[in-house]
């Protein structure tokens, strides 16, 4: 197998294993918007942020690793921000 052959492999994976944490992350998303569960709830909201930062840092490793782009990094993090701000202003609109 070729270097730029290995190098493809290792990037589709780095990006495959960040997006399989990534839908981690919005299942735990789906299932608050199901249940509405307080934001204040600590065990959640801590939880999420948790799992936010540490993709975070996850997808900040790969573009330093040159495993993927710092663009498909930030699309990543924006669609999961989305989908917090959606839960929280659901929840928002749940306490008033």
């Amino acid at each position: 197998m070729a270097a730029s052959e290995i190098m493809v492999n290792l990037n589709q994976k780095a990006l495959e294993l960040i997006r399989e944490d990534a839908d981690k992350i919005l299942k735990l998303i789906e299932v608050q918007m199901e249940n509405l569960i307080p934001r204040q709830c600590p065990l959640y909201e801590e939880v999420l942020d948790t799992q936010m930062y540490g993709l975070s840092r996850e997808i900040d490793f790969a573009v330093r690793a040159g495993l993927m782009t710092r663009q498909a990094g930030k699309e990543i993090l924006s669609r999961l921000e989305r989908e917090v701000a959606r839960l929280y202003e659901a929840l928002n609109r749940q306490g008033k």
